[in-house]
């Protein structure tokens, strides 16, 4: 049974139903014809929110400030001078504060934290296969400036050690009761992927590779590089390890070349002195055997790391 019945719209047999069907849902008025003059006239604008216009009004007020900040600092950098992205940074190291190593050092108690008078020892771990060259040259620079109290050990995980290596430092003998020395250099024979080195055995990580560790203990000395001078010592350092070192033969040619033009302008790699660039580098390249090759510039700078008693000293280990 069905709820409710509708009116058929078409009859049988098609015949269609004489109601009139609407041809839309509503009417609106015709916006497009002009209203004749009887028509009623259009209902008034509401007043606009007090809240809305206040609103615009700060927004206006926030661009206009923006605007004359955006003029202000257009203005300040027409008067600033920005080097130009091709000019090259090894011209103006000239003028950089790049003093010789000082005689008196740092403050290790500064570098290194204070430990109510005992003494700063750094330790470090490295593979005879592979020794860190650089490490022992500072490590000579160290000895000039400070009193250090060296040691080289050979941990268990490396089964023997060429007998040059275990007497690297030369002949340690303690001459002075510990607490008169300043500074602890203990080596540390291992089998570790890369040198590591801790100052403080409790409370640090240890710093990796033989790169970062360079960099920290050349740090001992307190030199004082500006912005411009310490990118180029790093830039260099790393190109050291990453391509003199651990390179392609085509790496270590673009590498040789660029030191070459470097040390036709400077008597270093960076500047008129020594820097941990110069160490790097050139452990990096008696370690590879690519001195030999090295152009005229490069073979001369070369030399003059040589008469330095540190580089000297490290040469007997290559033979």
């Amino acid at each position: 049974m069905p709820m409710y019945k509708v009116r058929p719209f078409h009859r049988v047999g098609g015949e269609v139903l004489a109601e009139s069907l609407p041809t839309c849902m509503y009417h609106l008025p015709n916006l497009h014809r002009r209203p004749s003059p009887t028509a009623s006239p259009p209902p008034p604008q509401e007043e606009a929110d007090p809240s809305l216009q206040a609103l615009e009004s700060r927004q206006e007020e926030i661009l206009k400030r923006l605007y004359e900040l955006k003029s202000a600092v257009d203005g300040l950098s027409k008067m600033i001078q920005t080097p130009d992205a091709d000019f090259d940074v090894t011209n103006i190291i000239q003028t950089d504060d790049c003093s010789p190593l000082k005689t008196t050092g740092a403050d290790l108690d500064l570098m290194l934290g204070k430990d109510y008078g005992a003494l700063k020892d750094i330790v470090i771990n490295a593979d005879p296969s592979l020794p860190p060259l650089s490490l022992l040259v500072i490590h000579s620079l160290l000895c000039e400036r400070y009193k250090v109290l060296s040691a080289v050990h050979t941990h268990s995980s490396v089964k023997s050690v060429p007998e040059h290596l275990l007497k690297c430092f030369g002949e340690q003998a303690r001459k002075q009761p510990r607490h008169e020395y300043q500074l602890g250099f203990t080596l540390i024979w291992k089998d570790v992927p890369k040198p590591q080195m801790k100052f403080s055995i409790q409370t640090m990580c240890p710093i990796e590779g033989e790169g970062n560790i360079a960099r920290f203990l050349f740090s001992l000395f307190g030199q004082k590089y500006n912005a411009v001078t310490s990118t180029l010592i790093d830039s260099w350092v790393d190109t050291a390890i990453f391509q003199l070192k651990e390179g392609s033969s085509k790496e270590k040619g673009a590498v040789l070349r660029s030191m070459n033009a470097a040390l036709g302008k400077t008597a270093w790699l960076v500047g008129n002195e020594l820097t941990v660039a110069d160490v790097v580098a050139w452990c990096a390249l008696r370690q590879t055997g690519s001195a030999n090759t090295a152009p005229a510039n490069v073979q001369k700078w070369m030399k003059s790391c040589e008469n330095l008693a540190p580089f000297s000293s490290v040469m007997k280990l290559l033979k």
